[in-house]
C-alpha cells in the first residue's frame, strides 16, 4: 500500500510539473489517504505484536 502511495505521489509531481493541476491535486489526495491507511495498519499490527508478545512471554 505504501508503494501505491509513492506511485501516486510521483504522478502528482509529474502532473504538477506539466501544469495539470486538477490531476495533481487528485493524485495528491489519493497518495495522502493511502499513506495514512498504511501508517494506521502498521501501528495496529505493531500494537498487537507487542501485546501478544507480552502475553506469550
Amino acid at each position: 500500500m505504501l508503494k501505491l502511495a509513492i506511485i501516486f505521489f510521483l504522478i502528482s509531481l509529474i502532473a504538477g510539473f506539466f501544469g495539470f493541476t486538477n490531476i495533481a491535486a487528485g493524485a495528491k489526495g489519493i497518495a495522502k489517504i493511502l499513506f495514512f491507511v498504511a501508517l494506521t495498519i502498521f501501528l495496529v499490527v505493531l500494537v498487537f505484536g507487542v501485546l501478544l508478545g507480552v502475553m506469550v512471554f
